[in-house]
């Protein structure tokens, strides 16, 4: 997922996540992108709680990063299952600003980001808010298309960890958004759907020009 509200949320700069100490070796999946019908498909309930799981979670946590993006459902690289990842990667207040200089003679400097990733296994909303927040939306699936979706502004929701243990937490603002445009996935939902039928064609033509201008 990318999400923003004065810009995209797809974050440049990464460290290194704490994940890595006690994941398998990642490896980069490729990410599905509208309109394969896979993205449609209903994911299943995990039932096994083991290493082709943990190793399911790494590969996914490498991907998303790779993107870059802050958020990942397992269908998105063709797993069928109720698995999700999420990492909001704000901003390090205590590291040191880094210049960059991938815009050829205009240095400027990012303020590095933290890794705080969130694996959420079999997760369902328990309770929504009744007020609503509008977030400009976007997705790794839909790549670099951006359009405003209403939701929720706070939401409880309970999902199970690697070892299957279960987690309940109520969450608010950006965490919130991302958690439900990621569970939308599980029902093969994308963000796009939310729209008219309108603004939906509109955002797959503009979508279809830029795939044939690459």
């Amino acid at each position: 997922m990318g999400i923003g509200d004065s810009r995209p949320l797809h974050v440049q700069t990464l460290a290194t996540p704490p994940y890595r100490d006690y994941l398998p070796v990642m490896a980069i999946r490729e990410i599905l992108e509208v309109p394969d019908p896979r993205l449609k498909q209903v994911s299943l309930p995990v039932e096994k709680f083991d290493d082709e799981l943990r190793t399911l979670v790494a590969d996914m946590f490498e991907t998303m990063y790779d993107a870059p993006g802050i958020g990942l459902a397992a269908i998105q690289v063709g797993v069928p299952l109720r698995v999700l990842v999420i990492d909001l990667q704000p901003d390090d207040p205590d590291a040191e600003p880094e210049v960059c200089t991938a815009h050829g003679d205009h240095h400027h400097t990012h303020q590095p980001v933290k890794r705080e990733p969130q694996v959420f296994i079999n997760p369902e909303l328990l309770e929504e808010s009744p007020d609503f927040t509008l977030y400009n939306e976007g997705c790794l699936s839909v790549p670099e298309m951006y359009a405003e979706v209403e939701r929720p502004s706070s939401i409880r929701a309970r999902w199970q960890d690697l070892d299957g243990t279960v987690h309940e937490q109520e969450m608010h603002g950006l965490m919130a958004t991302c958690l439900q445009h990621e569970m939308d996935h599980l029902e093969g939902v994308l963000f796009i759907d939310h729209l008219s039928r309108l603004k939906r064609q509109m955002v797959l033509k503009k979508l279809e020009k830029l795939r044939k201008a690459a």
